[in-house]
């Protein structure tokens, strides 16, 4: 192995070192292509699905919302996992695919139909590393210059990227396979890293430091690594914290919830159709239309933003903002169901406790910092192009357009 001093420092490597230095095999968000496949209810998409089939043929391409990677004549493989018809969707007659739980933009669980015919760029590599037991993936968060928030999250469903405001950010699996086996990490970096803290690093503590210490830039998450053990021990137990809390039951755990007497609960009735959301400061209360209240609800969780955009008004406006008539966007429950007043206390409970841990941060940026002529001094930058790209993965039955091929 080198030493620092055999590396000259040049431009490039003083650069901050960037989460795609740590986990340099990434994705671009999905691209729907078409709203009405995604949607925060199941019911509601196998009823769109419904009426598109039942549609004449006149109507369903313009139903259906054709772009230039699908249309109704679009002949495509399967999703890797999910066993959907691959004949043309013009002649699709038979029942909806069960919808399946992503994440949309930052913390906002929504259902999807997982149909490749539908989805204009679906991201297949994702759907091949996606188990229910160990994967987790990490998104980083859209650039706005000078607005609060992580620059990332972590997800156990699969994300599809998206971003309230700013350009959205990649998708990094923390595995390269499922089952947790082939970690998305640069080689050679964990081996280094419990060398120079003497202890073992373990690949969720890598993206558990990355959840404490990332921040945002115009080029991606940027994650300084310390030199210190004890700050490196300090982040990794934040970033566990803030892991378990945005699994939010994942992988056995629990999910979260705040201790008693600081539990939101609903104090007054919703309304069928509450058509606004505002926040009652003197009784942390969460009012919904003329008659609904949610209390006790911190402010810190009314005004938590990620990208600039508040993220309860915006989950909010993803369940009632009005939808064009004729579309297929606007078969939507007809009364508030009972599981999303669930839902809304559990996001008022997570974004509680995420602005608490946002306020205990500890001084994660103080000390020194590893540089890139000293990671590549170690053999681990740059980042070798293999690394860069999906592992081979067949875990999964996938059938090719018209059943053409199936790869086992």
């Amino acid at each position: 192995m080198r030493g620092v001093s055999d590396v000259a420092e040049t431009p490039q490597t003083l650069l901050p070192l960037l989460l795609d230095d740590l986990m340099p095999w990434s994705v671009p968000p999905l691209r729907l292509g078409r709203g009405w496949v995604k949607g925060p209810d199941p019911a509601s998409l196998r009823a769109r699905w419904d009426a598109v089939i039942r549609a004449a043929a006149a109507d369903r391409d313009a139903l259906f919302g054709p772009t230039r990677l699908r249309t109704p004549g679009t002949s495509v493989a399967a999703l890797p996992g999910q066993r959907t018809a691959t004949t043309r969707f013009a002649a699709e007659s038979g029942r909806c695919p069960e919808p399946v739980r992503v994440l949309h933009g930052p913390f906002d669980e929504q259902w999807l139909i997982p149909d490749h015919r539908l989805i204009d760029a679906a991201r297949p590599e994702l759907w091949r590393v996606l188990d229910s037991t160990h994967q987790v993936f990490a998104v980083e968060q859209g650039y706005v210059p000078g607005a609060p928030g992580p620059a990332l999250l972590a997800t156990a469903l699969l994300p599809d990227g998206r971003s309230p405001a700013g350009r959205p950010g990649r998708i990094r699996p923390l595995y390269r396979r499922p089952g947790g086996r082939e970690p998305n990490l640069t080689p050679g970096l964990t081996r280094f890293l419990s060398g120079l803290y003497g202890r073992a690093v373990a690949p969720e503590d890598v993206l558990d430091w990355a959840l404490a210490a990332a921040r945002p830039s115009a080029r991606g998450a940027v994650v300084p690594l310390p030199r210190d053990a004890a700050v490196w021990s300090a982040g990794v137990e934040r970033g566990h914290r803030l892991r378990t809390l945005q699994l939010r039951g994942a992988h056995g755990a629990e999910r979260p919830r705040l201790p008693g007497g600081r539990r939101p609960y609903v104090r007054a009735t919703l309304p069928p159709r509450p058509d606004s959301i505002a926040y009652d400061r003197a009784e942390s209360a969460l009012l919904l239309g003329s008659t609904g209240r949610i209390s006790p609800v911190p402010e810190a969780a009314w005004t938590y933003e990620v990208g600039g955009v508040r993220i309860l008004e915006r989950w909010f406006e993803e369940r009632t903002a009005a939808a064009p008539a004729g579309t297929l966007e606007a078969i939507r429950p007809g009364a508030w169901p009972q599981e999303w007043a669930s839902e809304l206390l559990e996001l008022v409970t997570v974004l509680a406790l995420h602005a608490e841990l946002a306020g205990e941060k500890p001084e994660l940026d103080e000390g020194d910092r590893l540089t890139r002529a000293e990671l590549g001094a170690a053999g681990v930058l740059p980042v070798p192009g293999a690394a860069r790209r999906p592992a081979s993965v067949l875990d999964h039955h996938e059938e090719g357009p018209g059943g053409q091929f199936a790869l086992l």
